[in-house]
């Protein structure tokens, strides 16, 4: 069961986990599908279902996500996302021909003053052609960005 709450952010649930998935920060690791097929399935649409393996399974499964735009909420709880793991201590890792992932608990302050909470892994653009700045979208495979 999927429910769009915006173009960007999509929810799909068993009952027990709601998987939520934020397109806008995915740099496209393909970490979901390698492993869980019969719940991530690229090539059908909805892409996510939520009852193709237990809740167990699919929480490790979105836990392996590197830029934290799968997370997961159980139901019961307060709907809020919430990554597997989260940190207080933050590590910045940078990826070769990839993005720079920062995990931790963030605040993001964008140009235009507004503020963005961050919780688990967060991708940042290192080869500037992000369409999504300052967050990865994956462009840096497309345009075979070296560094």
């Amino acid at each position: 069961m999927s429910n769009d709450t915006t173009p960007d952010r999509k929810e799909y649930t068993n009952g027990e986990v709601t998987v939520v998935w934020q397109s806008h920060i995915c740099i496209h690791s393909a970490r979901c599908f390698h492993g869980l097929p019969q719940v991530f399935d690229p090539g059908k649409r909805p892409w996510i279902n939520a009852t193709g393996a237990t809740t167990q399974e699919i929480i490790a499964q979105v836990s392996k996500c590197p830029s934290g735009a799968l997370s997961f909420f159980m139901n019961e709880a307060q709907p809020q996302p919430q990554s597997a793991t989260s940190s207080q201590e933050v590590i910045v890792e940078v990826v070769p021909q990839g993005p720079i992932l920062v995990y931790g608990n963030l605040t993001i302050k964008h140009k235009d003053g507004s503020e963005a909470k961050a919780h688990k892994v967060t991708a940042f653009c290192r080869c500037g052609a992000s369409s999504n700045k300052p967050f990865c979208d994956g462009t840096h495979k497309k345009i075979d960005f070296q560094g």
